[in-house]
């Protein structure tokens, strides 16, 4: 599946978000805790030398459920532009943690946030409070069709601009990076 998104981070309360997404439908808060696992054989699976994650694998629990993902991203001129994702349930994560240690994979850092969603006409839209990082927003739109990725972002960042908050330029990095960044975590 194709994920097209745009993450920025709010100034605004949480308060006034609420207030002004009352026009969407709301789905719900959930907290979710998503480890990400390097291969300490395989550069791939490891961060690039400017601590980005080009590629990732990362368990994921939501609530009482649990998901396994790798993600690749694709960049255009050096700029992220989106990512393929493929993600399935798993049932037992205590069990895949296990099959990771045996293959050699470490986990490197967690990211333990609440998560409040909604969704209006084809797009979601996460309000993030994540620990020790801040309070992010990120509208996605999914899809496994051939579309004009630049178009779709451009129809994310003016959709953004119409609800008139306070945020960020958007941001170029994903939530692992900027924990990375911002905890001095490094891979060598």
């Amino acid at each position: 599946m194709k994920e097209i998104e745009i993450l920025v981070e709010v100034y605004d309360s949480i308060e006034t978000l609420k207030k002004k997404f009352k026009k969407f439908d709301y789905k719900g808060l959930k907290r979710t805790i998503d480890e990400y696992y390097y291969d300490p054989k395989r550069d791939e699976l490891k961060p690039n030398k400017n601590n980005g994650l080009d590629h990732c694998l990362r368990l994921r629990t939501k609530n009482d459920e649990y998901s396994i993902t790798y993600k690749d991203d694709i960049f255009d001129n050096g700029k992220w532009l989106y990512s393929n994702e493929y993600e399935t349930k798993v049932d037992d994560i205590g069990m895949i943690r296990e099959i990771f240690n045996k293959l050699g994979l470490i986990k490197f850092i967690e990211i333990d946030n609440s998560k409040e969603t909604y969704t209006y006409k084809d797009y979601e839209i996460v309000i993030e409070s994540v620990k020790d990082l801040g309070v992010f927003m990120e509208v996605e739109y999914c899809t496994n069709d051939s579309v004009d990725v630049k178009k779709v972002k451009e129809e994310i960042q003016n959709f953004i601009n119409n609800l008139n908050i306070n945020v960020s330029d958007e941001l170029t990095m994903g939530k692992p990076e900027m924990f990375m960044r911002k905890h001095n975590i490094s891979i060598k």
